[in-house]
């Protein structure tokens, strides 16, 4: 069993301190950043930036479905941390500064299957979640 990561990121034109309310925002923005692989998203407690948890499910592929309920920490401003209850997956938004623009990079991790399955995960999901998350920053640079 070994670590699996996908990233994605995009420079978004706007400031830093804007871009980082808006992704904070879990209760307003999120729903609206989400494409249609995310189901059922409700936020049960808090709504902005640390403290906050949500849950959804993350159709990934048309067989494989995540059911995510995350706890969100902000160890330090402009990092978002999404932890779920239900598995080792760790989802991590990070928005820096990038002159007048934003850099805004999602990064997740989690601890993959063994053997020959692990190896698929291992070489195929990282793209697949990576469209997803193009298609989410898409999204985010059109709401900014």
């Amino acid at each position: 069993m070994g670590k699996v990561t996908a990233t994605a990121e995009r420079t978004i034109d706007a400031p830093a301190d804007k871009v980082r309310a808006l992704v904070a925002d879990y209760a307003e923005t999120r729903p609206k950043l989400l494409t249609e692989h995310y189901r059922d998203y409700e936020v049960t407690a808090g709504g902005v930036g640390a403290g906050t948890q949500a849950g959804w499910k993350l159709q990934a592929t048309s067989k494989r479905v995540r059911d995510v309920k995350a706890t969100v920490s902000e160890p330090k401003p402009g990092t978002l941390v999404e932890t779920d209850a239900n598995s080792s997956m760790v989802t991590t938004w990070t928005v820096d500064e990038a002159g007048e623009k934003s850099l805004v990079r999602i990064e997740t991790s989690w601890d993959g299957a063994g053997g020959i399955g692990g190896f698929f995960e291992k070489t195929f999901a990282p793209g697949g979640l990576k469209k997803i998350y193009d298609g989410v920053l898409g999204k985010l640079a059109e709401i900014v």
